[in-house]
């Protein structure tokens, strides 16, 4: 078993490449900028009428729960619920992925409650997740608003989204703490404009 000062440079090593990061993504000017078109559009979208969904796996699909969260009950201050949605319910996702394939869980439910001018939020740390492209294609398809997050090797998530927050990493954990980071600040700033 490693000594316990091994463990603890572990952790600070950890620690320091998560602040590293969120160093560089808060230096970012359009890192920052996108952020603020993200909250824009996602506004525009709720004033609208319309909705936000959220698809992830794993780890991201977490996420999506706890932005759909922050939106529908309430980030910081009292005001409306907002109406979003992570595509993650386990009866839809087994009853797709059965009836259809894995591939499919999120594009058949962006089809199902997307309509025009609603958002549609990827996450996907590595940008190449089949379900979440598919899902964006879906998007695109019913006239969605497109919104990624993803890391430095997101190619194929980018090329599908009207707008892509791009973290400046490639380690998959610190990728999420730097889009959630920048989750709440969207969700601040749509719970400010529509207070």
């Amino acid at each position: 078993m490693p000594q316990a000062s091994e463990r603890e440079d572990a952790v600070a090593a950890y620690f320091g490449r998560s602040v590293e990061a969120l160093s560089r993504a808060a230096g970012d000017r359009h890192l920052v900028a996108t952020t603020l078109a993200v909250a824009d559009a996602i506004a525009a979208a709720l004033r609208a009428g319309g909705k936000v969904l959220i698809a992830g796996n794993g780890g991201s699909a977490a996420d999506a729960q706890h932005i759909a969260a922050e939106l529908l009950s309430r980030f910081v201050r009292e005001r409306r619920p907002l109406p979003a949605v992570a595509l993650t319910d386990p009866a839809a996702l087994t009853a797709i992925g059965n009836d259809y394939g894995f591939e499919h869980v999120f594009a058949r439910q962006v089809r199902g409650l997307g309509r025009p001018g609603d958002v549609f939020l990827a996450l996907s740390t590595s940008g190449r997740s089949p379900n979440v492209l598919a899902a964006l294609k879906a998007a695109r398809e019913g006239g969605l608003v497109t919104i990624g997050f993803t890391g430095t090797q997101g190619g194929a998530l980018k090329a599908l989204c009207d707008l892509c927050l791009v973290v400046p990493t490639d380690e998959v954990a610190v990728i999420q703490q730097i889009y959630l980071t920048a989750a709440h600040a969207v969700c601040a700033l749509v719970e400010r404009d529509l207070g």
